[in-house]
């Protein structure tokens, strides 16, 4: 133990674990099964959250057992790993820029993927919403991020510049949204109006075996970007000092975070604030200067679930879970560019 922190040793590897870190994430993770489960309960049909948890202990009645893991374990699952992409792909944009508004959402890789999507449903709906529109939606919020990251490039990332860029691109994507739903026809606008608004409404078993391995990407590079977030936040010449090939390094990682966020879009659609906010959160919770990766992404699934379960059942009418989302987020967002400004200012 040195300091707060423990160094854990296997061999000739050793990683250093903070406790506080370490305790915030393990309630974090009992935290989000309750989530899930109080998320499973609620339906047509409810299920209390002690019975959902016989079930997924491998117990329960069989009608228990079809509606929990037949019915609606795909959804609660599905906004476990979205959520959980989204807050790694915030934690990731956040640290490597050095900048707290520069979450994807920010950066327009949600705008880049709906624009994608809502193309395809307007001009091509003869490609269909089970595979059509996910790999439109992906491929343009991997396009999105591809060209904030060429157009901000100037021998080097800068924060200021990659946030400006980002908002460019997300102006250009939302335009282009725009002119998709006004060329339209009536059901079409209807359908990429849905999508636009982020809903877990669709989600089905087809969904999670990308996100899992989008997360079990995260989870196989957390460690070595740990050091490599870590280095980054002591200037450019100490990182490369510490052996981190900064540009590379930071490429690498702004790539994951678009793939994340990508996949989470291609899931559930745009759902707003999620990558904004959860490292900030998490930032505060473990008190570091880096936002962790690991409590970053078990907040964004406990605060995506949670918001979903809002939207359904706290509210006199049912509600996409982006709009939760939006409605908590927009604050955080004015308080966080506050913030900036009387840094900048200062």
């Amino acid at each position: 133990m040195t300091g707060r922190t423990a160094v854990l040793r296997a061999g000739p590897i050793s990683v250093a674990v903070r406790p506080r870190t370490a305790l915030v994430g393990v309630v974090l993770a009992v935290l989000g099964v309750l989530v899930l489960a109080l998320s499973i309960s609620r339906g047509d049909f409810d299920i209390s959250v002690a019975e959902v948890l016989a079930v997924l202990a491998g117990g329960g009645e069989d009608g228990q057992r079809f509606v929990v893991l037949g019915l609606r374990m795909p959804r609660a699952l599905t906004g476990l790993l979205v959520g959980f992409a989204l807050g790694v792909a915030g934690a990731l944009s956040q640290a490597v820029s050095r900048n707290p508004l520069a979450s994807p959402d920010v950066l327009g890789i949600p705008a880049g993927a709906s624009a994608g999507a809502v193309g395809v449903i307007v001009l091509a709906p003869s490609l269909g919403t089970t595979v059509g529109v996910p790999a439109a939606a992906l491929a343009g919020g991997l396009l999105a991020a591809l060209a904030v990251y060429l157009l901000a490039w100037r021998d080097g990332l800068d924060s200021f510049r990659l946030v400006l860029v980002g908002i460019g691109v997300w102006a250009f994507c939302t335009s282009l949204v725009t002119w998709f739903l006004v060329r339209a026809e009536l059901n079409d606008a209807a359908r990429a109006t849905v999508w636009l608004n982020g809903s877990l409404n669709g989600a089905g078993w087809d969904d999670v075996p990308s996100l899992t391995a989008a997360v079990a990407l995260a989870g196989v590079l957390a460690v070595p970007a740990a050091f490599a977030l870590q280095a980054l936040t002591l200037g450019d010449e100490s990182a490369g000092g510490l052996g981190v090939r900064v540009n590379l390094a930071r490429t690498a990682l702004l790539g994951v975070a678009a793939v994340l966020a990508s996949l989470a879009a291609a899931a559930a659609g745009p759902v707003p604030f999620v990558a904004l906010v959860a490292p900030q959160i998490a930032v505060r919770l473990v008190r570091s200067a880096v936002p962790p990766l690991v409590v970053s992404g078990l907040l964004g699934a406990c605060l995506l679930t949670a918001s979903d379960v809002a939207a359904r059942s706290l509210l006199p009418v049912p509600l996409p879970v982006g709009v939760v989302t939006g409605v908590l987020g927009a604050p955080v967002l004015l308080y966080l560019i506050r913030s900036r400004t009387r840094e900048v200012t200062a």
